[in-house]
């Protein structure tokens, strides 16, 4: 079982990510979007934290680092230009991040986010909508 905490959790994409992420048998722990996700993450996961202010999300989730039930993978399906800081913000946490296209708006930042995987050792992966 891995650990999950989305960034986004209304909107089109993210209650598939949910959906798989359950399906999987896989844990959400928390989640932050700025906007209420109208019950979509309690129908999965009514356990899991949510948060409206990603201030609020971010000090839990960094808390979790180096434990038992540490972050494994943060998903990230938010506007393009906070993919980067989203991105940082996950592998910071310890976590692997799976970010939909483009991960950065110039192609400049994908050498500083190459090394920001070296520094925490994780990796920043692609998801490709199918549909």
């Amino acid at each position: 079982m891995k650990n999950f905490a989305p960034i986004d959790a209304a909107g089109y994409i993210p209650p598939r990510h949910m959906k798989a992420i359950k399906d999987a048998g896989n844990a959400l722990l928390a989640s932050y979007d700025k906007f209420e996700s109208g019950g979509v993450m309690d129908s999965h996961f009514p356990e899991a934290d949510f948060f409206t202010e990603f201030e609020r999300f971010d000090l839990p989730v960094e808390k979790l680092k180096g434990t038992e039930n540490g972050i494994e993978y943060v998903s990230i399906c938010l506007p393009n230009y906070l993919h980067d800081s989203h991105i940082r913000f996950g592998l910071r946490v310890g976590a692997d991040v799976i970010c939909e296209k483009p991960l950065v708006l110039n192609t400049w930042n994908i050498e500083a986010l190459a090394e920001v995987e070296k520094q925490y050792e994780k990796r920043c992966l692609i998801f490709r909508n199918l549909d």
